[in-house]
């Protein structure tokens, strides 16, 4: 499957993790309140997709509200003011609003007047689409520092009488900074990987409230804004998207797998990676997993993953990062980064 690959000549600049952040909302949903809700139980869910909990926005609690925490964190973890940024970039699903971005009302509530602010959907590789389009502002000169986000309110688009999709998806918001650093060497993102294969659009999707089916009363009592997803298709796309990305990485970075010394995937199902390190190989504990505790939480995964590794200790000076994404769309997308 054809894909946009970026390879950072050494003269630009180098575009470098400054500081990371997330945020998780207080309400837990576990396994067992679930059992309450739908016909499911907790043995079945784990053994399914290796979820225990997952976390819920609490009622007006809406996508910027979690962005924001995560956003702070991340700027203080970079000793940044706001009003340094120059630009805010947030990937998510399902905004504030459908007009005006998400991203505005977070740059106003920063107090980071000079930032460009928009937008980005790729769904679960969101955050990914988001960082290239990050480091591709600072590698070129146009920006010195960039907020990217990825924050999700999967909870208000889950049809929660479905026990095939409901079980999996949670709230949550990670954030990271990106500065422009001078010079060859050090610390960098070295490569990225973006693709799409718009002819399996349909396998996840929200049928009604864009402008091919507008809402309606009736679309609305038919539960037609509710997610749905092809469960099987999409666990075989995501498999064979993390070990393809993996192995095209290495081979055009000149790089081994036992040269990664972390991978942070989009946390969709532990028993996609289990399936993922039999087939590239690569030891499971070389991936950074939240999943159990978080569910998915679609564009905010990696990041929150990411920042719960680096505070965790996982991730040194001069490491090998990976970070790996896929979902709705389908796209898909990866990042090396030298740490």
């Amino acid at each position: 499957m054809a894909s946009a690959v970026f390879q950072g000549p050494g003269r630009m600049k180098r575009a470098v993790f400054a500081g990371t952040g997330s945020y998780l909302p207080a309400r837990r949903m576990t396994n067992a309140d679930l059992e309450r809700m739908v016909d499911t139980s907790d043995a079945w869910i784990v053994q399914r997709t290796g979820i225990r909990e997952r976390r819920i926005a609490a009622p007006g609690e809406a996508t910027s509200d979690l962005a924001l925490p995560a956003a702070r964190a991340a700027l203080a973890d970079a000793s940044l003011a706001a009003e340094d940024l120059d630009a805010i970039i947030v990937a998510t699903m399902l905004g504030d609003r459908l007009v005006p971005a998400t991203a505005a009302r977070i740059q106003a509530d920063l107090g980071a007047r000079r930032a460009a602010a928009f937008d980005l959907n790729a769904a679960c590789t969101g955050f990914i689409y988001a960082l290239a389009a990050g480091a591709a502002g600072i590698k070129s000169g146009l920006f010195r520092n960039a907020l990217v986000i990825g924050s999700e309110c999967n909870s208000r688009m889950v049809d929660w009488t479905d026990r095939n999709t409901c079980i999996l998806f949670g709230d949550g918001a990670g954030a990271a900074v990106l500065a422009a650093a001078d010079g060859a060497g050090g610390s960098d993102i070295l490569a990225f990987e973006l693709g799409c294969d718009g002819a399996k659009a349909d396998l996840i999707a929200v049928e009604a409230g864009g402008t091919r089916l507008p809402t309606t009363p009736e679309t609305a009592a038919a539960g037609r804004h509710f997610l749905t997803m092809n469960g099987r298709e999409v666990f075989k796309f995501a498999v064979n998207s993390i070990c393809r990305m993996l192995t095209d990485l290495c081979a055009r970075n000149g790089i081994a797998l036992n040269d990664i010394a972390l991978c942070v995937p989009h946390q969709v199902n532990y028993r996609v990676i289990e399936a993922c390190c039999e087939r590239v190989p690569l030891p499971l504990d070389r991936f950074y997993l939240n999943i159990d505790r978080c569910g998915n939480t679609s564009a905010a995964s990696i990041p929150i993953a990411l920042d719960e590794a680096v505070r965790a200790g996982r991730l040194a000076r001069g490491d090998l990062l990976c970070l790996l994404g896929f979902g709705a769309g389908m796209t898909w997308g990866s990042a090396l980064v030298r740490w």
